[in-house]
């Protein structure tokens, strides 16, 4: 029986994929072998020494000790993609919406109220103050070309935009999703110097925080429009006011707000809806559950953030999971150390630390997994029968 710790409330649909009987899970569960999160905070929360995994229903961890997670051998997941969609049509909103002064007319026509027959010729009256660009023509560029930024690339183009990206961690597989119309830039400053449109797609990592204040503002067109789905720490917001002030920026859209920027006619601030979509939560849990589930049942790591992803299927009766340092002689100290026939190995490495699969031909002894939990550089076993 593995059980689940529930730290928010998860769709019924990931809940599905825990068979009863196999899995039990909730709110409660006081030695949980895994733990399901979507938005709570886990800064301060004890880690129990059953909790051998972390799902995060969403792509962003920075709610989950990710640090003190991979010192225990706590292997933490995401679910890259699965809210992907969801977060492309609010961008897509958001292009209308920083173009258009969609917002401000709609605040504008609910003031008309009780004017009765006057209204219609206010309107006409009143609607040049919300006029606004198209979009076909305008160039945009995209930081960052994951799973969302992607599609937010390919889709723009239906708005007959010229779309630039920019990403200089792009992988193959990202590049694969890329239309050919979409020009590659190889700097941030071909962005700046070029784009109309600016759209934030990337993770908060200490080298992204910050990214857009005063110093890369000036190098933007003036009146550029920045828009942020990805993460409220991207933005400088006194940068941000500043320019906005000068009319350098023209409209920032966040889907993070906070009190600094709420009330500055040139923000739009959206309650965080980019992945709030029951298609969106539905896919999350469901892509989270089954990690867990092919972690706890195979031992196999896909979409993990802080150790390297390890898959393979299963060849021997016993399948025994390591994770430990990544120093030279660790792996020979681990195979001495089981002392049983290995069918197979699998080994890769993240930064510091590795994760190793052994799927053994016989059963291994309590003493061999003693011996090899002490074994200097090896942080965490886990054998699977």
């Amino acid at each position: 029986m593995y059980n689940i710790r529930l730290l928010n409330k998860i769709s019924p649909s990931g809940l599905e994929r825990l068979p009863a009987g196999l899995y039990a899970y909730g709110e409660d569960i006081a030695e949980p072998d895994a733990i399901l999160i979507r938005s709570a905070s886990m800064h301060e929360t004890e880690l129990p020494a059953s909790l051998k995994a972390i799902a995060r229903c969403g792509a962003g961890v920075n709610n989950i000790p990710v640090d003190k997670c991979t010192q225990s051998g706590i292997v933490v997941f995401n679910t890259p993609g699965a809210n992907a969609n969801a977060v492309k049509e609010l961008t897509m909103a958001g292009l209308l919406l920083s173009a258009r002064k969609i917002a401000p007319g709609m605040k504008w026509v609910q003031e008309l109220k009780g004017k009765g027959a006057d209204v219609p010729g206010l309107v006409e009256k009143g609607k040049g103050k919300f006029g606004g660009p198209e979009l076909r023509g305008k160039k945009l560029g995209v930081v960052g070309l994951g799973a969302i930024g992607a599609m937010v690339c390919n889709f723009a183009r239906h708005f007959g935009m010229e779309v630039y990206g920019y990403d200089p961690y792009l992988s193959v597989q990202s590049a694969l999703k890329l239309s050919r119309d979409i020009k590659y830039a190889d700097t941030l400053k071909v962005i700046y110097d070029n784009c109309d449109f600016i759209s934030l797609h990337v993770p908060y990592t200490p080298d992204t925080k910050g990214m857009v204040n005063e110093a890369s503002i000036n190098q933007m067109k003036h009146g550029v429009r920045i828009l942020n789905f990805s993460r409220a720490e991207l933005v400088d917001d006194a940068d941000m006011l500043a320019a906005l002030d000068e009319k350098k920026v023209y409209c920032y859209i966040t889907d993070f707000p906070n009190d600094a920027v709420l009330g500055h006619p040139g923000v739009i601030a959206l309650p965080h809806l980019g992945a709030s979509t029951p298609e969106s939560e539905d896919n999350c849990a469901v892509m989270a559950a089954d990690e867990i589930r092919d972690f706890l049942e195979n031992g196999n790591i896909v979409n993990s953030v802080n150790f390297p992803d390890v898959h393979a299927p299963r060849t021997g009766a016993v399948r025994v999971g390591v994770i430990h340092k990544n120093r030279k002689g660790v792996i020979a100290k681990i195979t001495g150390a089981v002392g049983a026939n290995i069918d197979n190995l699998t080994n890769k490495s993240r930064g510091d630390y590795a994760y190793t699969l052994l799927d053994m031909d016989d059963d291994v002894s309590t003493e061999a997994i003693e011996k090899l939990g002490a074994t200097d550089g090896v942080i965490r076993v886990s054998v699977i029968r």
